[in-house]
């Protein structure tokens, strides 16, 4: 099988860590997509994605699997233990219900805010994302304030349960984890009033699949690509 990703980036980094849970990282080899250079907006990547995003999964047959939680499905099941996206039918609902809450209040919001609202990936990828529309940084802001609700809302949740989803470690608390990667990239750091949520996420990036998984790091010839980027963040310290 093969990933089709771009090391250090958030979405990329929920596949790596759902690799690593599952021990089935020496199964994949990696293939590098260039984001900055919009290579994940031409033709030869979109035939594979439509939607133009990274993580894609291509299997052996051929066969493209995209989004990341369509991916952690079909990797979750292949052993027929499915430790990440529940055995029972509570335990699947629970998760895909938080689940859904975190991509709608965390990686959404954050997303957006980072592509309409911050330098984002630069001029080259500025065009995908509505680059002439009057109100695209407005837009942004109004999803930062969306994504700031949702780290309050899932502070709540952790004050009274160990994950997001109950007492096991599932998808949605990979979701949540890497949002929170997408918010630092984006200047939308976490509440200091956030204690339950900031305890998890330390809880969190100390299990093995997080803290020894591939790709954490930005590579060094892609560095120069955000310069636009790391001054923004560093006019707003």
């Amino acid at each position: 099988m093969k990933i089709h990703d771009t090391p250090g980036f958030p979405n990329p980094a929920r596949i790596r860590i759902v690799l690593g849970e599952k021990g089935i990282e020496s199964q994949i080899e990696f293939v590098k997509v260039d984001l900055y250079n919009a290579e994940h907006q031409k033709a030869p990547f979109l035939a594979k994605n439509p939607t133009g995003t990274v993580p894609v999964l291509e299997l052996d047959d051929g066969t493209f699997i995209a989004e990341c939680i369509a991916i952690t499905h079909y990797l979750d099941e292949l052993d027929g233990n499915p430790i990440l996206t529940g055995r029972t039918a509570r335990e699947k609902a629970e998760i895909q219900m938080m689940q859904k809450r975190a991509d709608d209040q965390l990686i959404d919001g954050i997303g957006v805010f980072f592509h309409h609202a911050t330098p984002g990936l630069g001029d080259v990828n500025k065009q995908h994302k509505d680059a002439d529309w009057a109100l695209r940084k407005e837009w942004g802001e109004k999803h930062a304030q969306k994504a700031i609700k949702g780290m309050a809302y899932f502070n709540e949740v952790l004050k009274s349960r160990p994950f997001v989803a109950g007492d096991s470690f599932s998808v949605a608390d990979i979701t949540v984890f890497c949002a929170l990667i997408h918010g630092d990239y984006a200047g939308l750091n976490v509440p200091a009033e956030h204690a339950a949520l900031t305890e998890w996420r330390a809880r969190v990036a100390e299990r093995p699949s997080v803290k020894n998984r591939s790709g954490q790091e930005l590579l060094p010839e892609d560095l120069p690509h955000l310069t636009p980027l790391l001054e923004y963040l560093n006019s707003k310290a």
